[in-house]
C-alpha cells in the first residue's frame, strides 16, 4: 500500500502535478472544497479520508504537534518550510513517503522535509 499526499492551499499546484507525473495519488484542498475548512477541521478531513497531509503553513506544524502532546489523533503531517527548499526537493521527497512508506507509519506523526 502506499501513503496517498493531501496537499493544503498553502502548496504550488506545481507540486501536485509532478507528483502525480510520479504515480503519486494526490489531492488539494481546492479539488476538494475544503479551503475555506479552519485547520482542525482541515486535519480531520484530511485523516478522515486516509491521507498525509502535506503543509507550508507552520500553523499547521504547531496544530499537529500540539495534537501529538494533547494524544489527538491525526493521519500525520508533512511540513516544507516555503524557504527551506525546491518544488524539485519536494516533489522528491513527497514520492518517497508515498511510496516507500505505509499509511498507518504516518499516525500521529509530524515530518519536516525536504530530508538532508
Amino acid at each position: 500500500m502506499t501513503v496517498n499526499i493531501y496537499l493544503d492551499v498553502h502548496v504550488p499546484l506545481a507540486i501536485a502535478d509532478q507528483l502525480r507525473r510520479r504515480g503519486v495519488e494526490v489531492l488539494t484542498a481546492f479539488e476538494d472544497d475544503a479551503c475555506e475548512l479552519t485547520d482542525n477541521l482541515l486535519l480531520k478531513r484530511v485523516t478522515e479520508l486516509g491521507y498525509v497531509l502535506f503543509t507550508q503553513d507552520i500553523r499547521f506544524r504547531v496544530l499537529a504537534e500540539t495534537w501529538q502532546v494533547e494524544g489527538e489523533s491525526f493521519g500525520g503531517l508533512i511540513f516544507g518550510h516555503q524557504l527551506g527548499g525546491t518544488i524539485g526537493q519536494f516533489v522528491r521527497d513527497l514520492e518517497l513517503i508515498a511510496k516507500l512508506s505505509e499509511p498507518d507509519e504516518w499516525i500521529n506523526t509530524v515530518e519536516y522535509i525536504p530530508f538532508k
